[in-house]
C-alpha cells in the first residue's frame, strides 16, 4: 500500500486550524494527522514513502460539490465522457468528489441518465451519486429550465427514478407547494434521498411543511424562490431557522450579494453549503452554449438564458468560492473550508468518511497559497494531473 506524508502545512479541518500540521495518507485513507515534526520526519525515513514539503500553505479537506452541472465545455447531462471532462476541470480546482446534476428532461430520458450515473459511481469513487433538479419545479420559479417541461411529480415517476438510480440518487430538487408534493417530499426522503426546496412559490410555512415532512436542504438559497420580505419571510428564513437544513449558496457575486451571503453564514452556523451550479462554460472562454435544450451566453462570465435572459448557472469553481468567502464576504478559513467539505459531506450522509482530515477518512485534500490559489490536488491518495 502506498503511503504519502504532506507535512508543515496550516492544516484546516474540523472548524480549526492546526499549525505545522502534518496528514499521513495510506493507499486512499488517511492513517493519521497531527503537529510537529517528529511523527512525520519518522514516517518520512521510510524510502517508500512519498514526502511533500507543504512550506506553511493551507491543507484543507477535498472540496465536495453538491450540486454543479458541468464544466470544462462539458455537460454531465451528455454521459460518461462528458462529466468525465467537467469533473476533470474542477478537480484541478479542488473538488474531490462529485455529487452529479441533471437539468429538467422528461422523467423517461432523466432516468436513463440516472441509471448511467449509477453504474459510474460503481467504478468511480469522485461520482457520489446524481442529483435531479426538475422536472418537479414551479414553472413561475423556472430559472433556466424548460417550461414545458415542468410539472408535479407522480408515484409512477418516483418509483420508475428510484428504481433507475438504485441507491445512487442522492438529490432531488423539487417545489413542495405543487400537487401531491409534499407526498413526494416523503417517498424520495424516505428512500434515503436528500430532499431540497427549490424553484418555488412555497411560503414560509409551506416550506417548513416541506422541512417537516423530510425535506433537508434549499437549493441555491435567494435563487429560484422568493426572497426574505419582512412582512413574509419565505423559503430562506424557513430554513434558517430549521435545525438540520443544510443551506446551498452561489457564492460567485453574482447570485447572492456578499453581504448577503455574510447574513447566511450568520444564520445557519455550520449549515450553509458552497456549491457551483456551474455549467459548461465553468473554465471556458465567454460564449454560447448549452444548459439542458436551453440556449446560454456567456459574458463577461456571467451566463443567462439567450430567451429571456435569467442567469443559468454559473461559471463558478470551489476556489474562487473559498477566496470570496474569506476575502469579500469575511467569513473565517475555517467556516469556508467546513461549508465546502464537512456541511456538503453531511448533508449526503456521508460525514462518516469524507469532508475531514482525519484517520479513517477519505484521502482527499487541497494544498492552496496565501490567496486560496490551489497548488496541488489529491483524490483518493493519488495526485491529481495539473
Amino acid at each position: 500500500m502506498s503511503a504519502h506524508v504532506i507535512h508543515s502545512a496550516r492544516l484546516v479541518s474540523e472548524g480549526r486550524i492546526v499549525r505545522d500540521g502534518w496528514v499521513l495518507f495510506a493507499g486512499d485513507r488517511i492513517a493519521a494527522t497531527g503537529a510537529g515534526g517528529d511523527r512525520a520526519a519518522a514516517v518520512a525515513g521510510d524510502p517508500e514513502t512519498v514526502v511533500t514539503d507543504a512550506g506553511g500553505a493551507w491543507l484543507t479537506p477535498g472540496f465536495i460539490d453538491l450540486h454543479g452541472h458541468g464544466g470544462g465545455g462539458a455537460a454531465f447531462d451528455d454521459g460518461d465522457d462528458a462529466i468525465a471532462a467537467a469533473m476533470a476541470l474542477h478537480q484541478r480546482h479542488g473538488t474531490t468528489r462529485f455529487v452529479v446534476s441533471l437539468v429538467t428532461a422528461p422523467v423517461p430520458d432523466v432516468a436513463e441518465r440516472v441509471r448511467g450515473i449509477a453504474a459510474l459511481a460503481a467504478r468511480d469513487p469522485r461520482v457520489l451519486g446524481s442529483h435531479l433538479e426538475g422536472p418537479f419545479l414551479d414553472v413561475g420559479h423556472k430559472g433556466a429550465h424548460d417550461p414545458a417541461l415542468l410539472r408535479p411529480a407522480t408515484p409512477a415517476d418516483i418509483e420508475l427514478l428510484l428504481d433507475a438510480a438504485g441507491g445512487t440518487l442522492r438529490q432531488i430538487t423539487l417545489a413542495p407547494e405543487l400537487p401531491g408534493g409534499l407526498d413526494a417530499v416523503r417517498a424520495f426522503a424516505s428512500a434515503g434521498v436528500a430532499v431540497a426546496v427549490g424553484h418555488t412559490a412555497a411560503d414560509y410555512d409551506q416550506t417548513l411543511a416541506a422541512f417537516d415532512a423530510g425535506a433537508t436542504i434549499l437549493t441555491h438559497a435567494f435563487n429560484g424562490m422568493d426572497g426574505i420580505h419582512h412582512r413574509a419571510p419565505g423559503p430562506v428564513a424557513a430554513a434558517t431557522r430549521t435545525a438540520g437544513v443544510t443551506v446551498e449558496v452561489i457564492n460567485d457575486g453574482i447570485h447572492v450579494h456578499p453581504e448577503v451571503v455574510r447574513i447566511a453564514f450568520a444564520s445557519a452556523p455550520g449549515r450553509v453549503a458552497l456549491i457551483t451550479d456551474a455549467m459548461a462554460a465553468a473554465g471556458e472562454a465567454d460564449g454560447d452554449y448549452l444548459l439542458g435544450a436551453l440556449r446560454v451566453e456567456v459574458r463577461d462570465g456571467v451566463a443567462r438564458l439567450a430567451d429571456g435572459g435569467s442567469i443559468a448557472g454559473s461559471t463558478l469553481t470551489q476556489d474562487d468560492a473559498l477566496r470570496r468567502a474569506v476575502q469579500q464576504v469575511g467569513v473565517t478559513v475555517e467556516e469556508a473550508v467546513r461549508a465546502l467539505t464537512e456541511t456538503p459531506a453531511a448533508a449526503i450522509g456521508r460525514a462518516g468518511d469524507l469532508g475531514r482530515l482525519a484517520p479513517g477518512y477519505a484521502a482527499d485534500a487541497v494544498l492552496l497559497d496565501d490567496d486560496f490559489r490551489v497548488l496541488r490536488v489529491w483524490a483518493a491518495g493519488a495526485p491529481v494531473p495539473r
